[in-house]
């Protein structure tokens, strides 16, 4: 399960953003979990619950923003977003298109305390 060294990698970024800002604590961590970053929500947010305590995150709030699929099609020249994972245009069925979101998975914010 490879959320658990995603995890791993978003605490010490915590605590290097912590560090930098002279906060003691983080209390809210907020990212962005594309459909096609191959991360699970709901196993990411065990894994963070599981390995945030005794950390500069202990009793930090995880919340997760699942971004769907978009896409530019070259053919339409427009963007759009894919219901399902089915790589062709929704208004052309047209398949040269690109992934321009839903891919990654990104830290939007965090909340710090610097008591």
């Amino acid at each position: 399960m490879h959320e658990f060294s995603i995890v791993n990698a978003l605490l010490e970024l915590c605590e290097k953003n912590a560090e930098a800002n002279n906060a003691s604590k983080i209390t809210k961590v907020e990212i962005k979990i594309g459909k096609l970053s191959g991360v699970e929500p709901h196993l990411l947010q065990t894994a963070f619950d599981t390995f945030k305590e005794e950390t500069i995150c202990d009793g930090a709030e995880l919340i997760v923003h699942v971004q769907e699929l978009v896409v530019f099609c070259n053919t339409c020249n427009a963007e759009h977003t894919l219901e399902k994972n089915e790589f062709e245009c929704p208004v052309c069925k047209g398949t040269d298109i690109r992934v321009i979101d839903g891919e990654e998975m990104m830290l939007m914010r965090l909340e710090m305390d610097s008591n």
